[in-house]
């Protein structure tokens, strides 16, 4: 029992991220009742520590628990007030559905029309996979320490004191601080996501208002007013969302979940109402784009998939967790069909000319130029939540360094610099595309493709593990790793490449 303890007081800065991650499913992109469940249950814990551990009964593990094993493996884990299936479920698959699936006919374009679909299937195959595998390693971990519970980067840990390389026993706690590293990287590339987001959408918005009419079917080209440059629109926000960070209570937080869910869902089905109602001829349409632009292709999806870190969290608070194998699989299927049916629609309804978010695609009549002005809404309240788990890592550790009479002083400062961060890296990457395709190639590849694999290698070599199983993880670990490489480079290519301009609109 020495070990957990251990492990447990290593490092509460990054430890917290374990639960924390909850935080990041309450982001509100489709179903309207998640975030108030994951927020509450937030709520109850301490806000000096939020070891996922700690918040789960005690009591020691069955013998037997190894990856997906018999049901009475599961038992430890269940509470008689955690989520049900159904809403496990939910949880799921909205933190699997988040900005990036916006961007996913961009995506398909960059791959092509046939090529795109199979990929999307083969990163959701490969996605759902990585994640049995953390559950399956977590659960190891959890009989071979008696605990009830095993986060991301305790897994890590664990699996590192596990490999028989003596410099990675000796190092093992540094396998917490690169998921928690990771983790914050990914959630502040969100914000910055959500900067350019907001920006390009409402600049698209203004500049079209003096031709916005009531007619949402013409075929026309509008010539969109000249504004200001993008980078202004993202420094106007600025202010806003910092005062808006400055609300660190998750009860009222959860308020403006709620209130972004409704917006964002009515929009995406106004979204995908307009797309299946004047697909084209797609004839025209590439099968297999060109190589150079398959990096980018790359680096978007995995945006769209990263959703690996909030898979342990929602098991552990699950009535049942003997159930959540089947409702991982059912979830991951939902995610990957609904990505590649709205990533080849969109492709098709709008051919060449999509944009790096869907939304930019619409129509300038009153009706859709309302759902930009609802989803980016949706958006605006979604920063706060992203910026909940980044915050609650980095801040407290900082704050406990300073007299109490500077605490909230301090708090609201660093607050303040990490928002100036995000908006700053927003405005030196202010292309949709390109800082999803970043983000994307840079964080979510390591967390979702390529610490998995080799994870599970470390975890059970000292048990024996059969070859073929290491070289499919080297494999997935490979392809990640060159995913992380091309697809930043390609990014940061095209980044220096500057766009075509364009003042006009064709909608078909």
């Amino acid at each position: 029992m020495g070990e957990p303890k251990k492990a447990q007081a290593g490092s509460t800065e990054v430890t917290r991220a374990g639960s924390v991650e909850l935080a990041a499913v309450a982001v509100p992109d489709v179903i309207v009742s998640t975030a108030a469940m994951s927020t509450r249950r937030l709520r109850s814990e301490d806000y000096k520590d939020y070891s996922s551990t700690e918040a789960t009964p005690d009591g020691s593990p069955p013998e037997g628990i190894n990856g997906f094993a018999s049901p009475e493996s599961y038992q430890r884990f269940g509470e008689s007030n955690g989520t049900t299936w159904f809403q496990t479920l939910v949880h799921l698959v909205k933190g699997n559905i988040g900005t990036g699936l916006l961007g996913l006919p961009l995506a398909v374009k960059n791959a092509g029309i046939v090529l795109g679909p199979l990929s999307l299937l083969v990163m959701g195959i490969a996605a759902v996979h990585c994640m049995g595998i953390l559950v399956k390693c977590a659960h190891h971990f959890c009989n071979k320490y008696q605990r009830p519970f095993v986060d991301y980067g305790d897994a890590v840990m664990y699996g590192l004191e596990a490999s028989p390389s003596a410099w990675l026993r000796t190092h093992a706690i540094w396998g917490r601080y690169v998921v928690g590293f990771f983790l914050i990287l990914t959630q502040l590339g969100f914000c910055c996501v959500y900067f350019v987001f907001l920006a390009d959408n409402l600049k698209q918005v203004i500049s079209a208002a003096n031709g916005t009419t009531n007619d949402c079917h013409s075929n026309k080209t509008t010539v969109l007013t000249p504004t200001m440059d993008s980078r202004l629109f993202i420094l106007s926000l600025l202010p806003f969302l910092v005062l808006l960070v400055y609300i660190r209570n998750l009860k009222f937080l959860s308020i403006f979940s709620m209130l972004a869910n409704l917006a964002m869902l009515s929009s995406l089905i106004m979204i995908n109402w307009y797309i299946i109602t004047g697909i084209p001829d797609p004839s025209n349409l590439p099968l297999v784009a060109g190589w150079k632009t398959y990096p980018l292709f790359f680096g978007t999806a995995i945006f769209a998939f990263e959703g690996i870190g909030v898979v342990l969290p929602l098991e552990n608070k699950m009535k049942n967790p003997r159930h959540f194998p089947v409702i991982l699989y059912v979830g991951m299927a939902i995610v990957t069909i609904l990505y590649i049916s709205l990533g080849t629609l969109g492709y098709l309804r709008f051919g060449a000319s999509i944009q790096a978010s869907i939304t930019l695609n619409l129509p300038d009549c009153w009706l859709y130029q309302s759902v930009k002005l609802l989803y980016s809404i949706g958006i605006f309240f979604t920063y706060a939540l992203q910026f909940y788990v980044p915050a609650e890592i980095i801040v407290p550790g900082a704050v406990s360094q300073v007299p109490e009479r500077w605490a909230l002083w301090v708090n609201l400062l660093l607050r303040t610099c990490l928002v100036c961060v995000t908006c700053l890296l927003a405005i030196l990457i202010p292309r949709l595309d390109i800082v999803i395709s970043l983000v994307g190639s840079v964080s979510s590849s390591a967390l979702a493709l390529i610490i998995p694999p080799l994870l599970e290698i470390t975890t059970y070599y000292s048990d024996g593990i059969h070859p073929v199983t290491v070289a499919k993880n080297f494999l997935i670990s490979i392809l990640g790793l060159a995913g992380f490489v091309v697809g930043t480079y390609e990014s940061l290519w095209a980044l220096a490449t500057p766009p075509i301009a364009n003042t006009t609109r064709a909608f078909v």
